[in-house]
């Protein structure tokens, strides 16, 4: 495939989204199983998924932050987004979406430790936010595995629910 990357753990490497990658975000966000807790119908259409690729690229351009796109080290084969977008000042929203079967490997937990340790060493974030659906009980499990603090409930527009919500403190912040 020939990506560059930026990051990278012992089995993921981190690249970013281009225009040209439509085809790996219809195989990411294109999939019910991936999106089912991402927004209230379950399903993104085909202009979802080219809307949400190209906030993640103006993400990029504006904020150099971006849910990016993740690929196994040794296989090239696409294994979902991992990342950042921007919450408040200094602080980060973190997020991940893998492809099922990805699932249960402990892809999200390595990719979300490299984008914590990224946040708070590069960016030099104060904090990070993260939320999930009510019903995706892994995700809860993943945050709290990771570290993260649930502070309360917040309404997430997209799927019209009120999320569980969690911040992680950079420790290493002196503000």
């Amino acid at each position: 495939m020939g990506r560059d990357f930026f990051l990278k753990t012992n089995r993921i490497g981190f690249s970013k989204w281009v225009q040209s990658d439509l085809e790996l975000a219809k195989l990411l966000w294109g999939n019910p199983e991936v999106t089912r807790y991402i927004c209230a119908g379950g399903v993104f259409s085909t202009d979802d998924i080219v809307d949400r690729m190209k906030l993640e690229i103006l993400n990029e351009s504006l904020y150099q932050v971006q849910y990016w796109p993740i690929f196994e080290l040794t296989t090239n084969d696409f294994i979902g987004c991992c990342g950042l977008r921007p919450y408040k000042t200094n602080e980060y929203e973190i997020g991940f979406h893998l492809r099922p079967e990805f699932w249960g490997q402990g892809y999200a937990a390595e990719a979300a430790n490299a984008v914590i340790e990224y946040a708070f060493a590069v960016l030099k974030a104060k904090k990070l936010f993260a939320g999930h659906n009510p019903d995706n009980y892994k995700s809860r499990q993943l945050l709290n595995k990771l570290g993260f603090v649930y502070t309360g409930d917040e309404f997430y527009e997209p799927t019209g629910l009120y999320h569980p919500s969690y911040e992680l403190k950079n420790y290493m912040s002196h503000t």
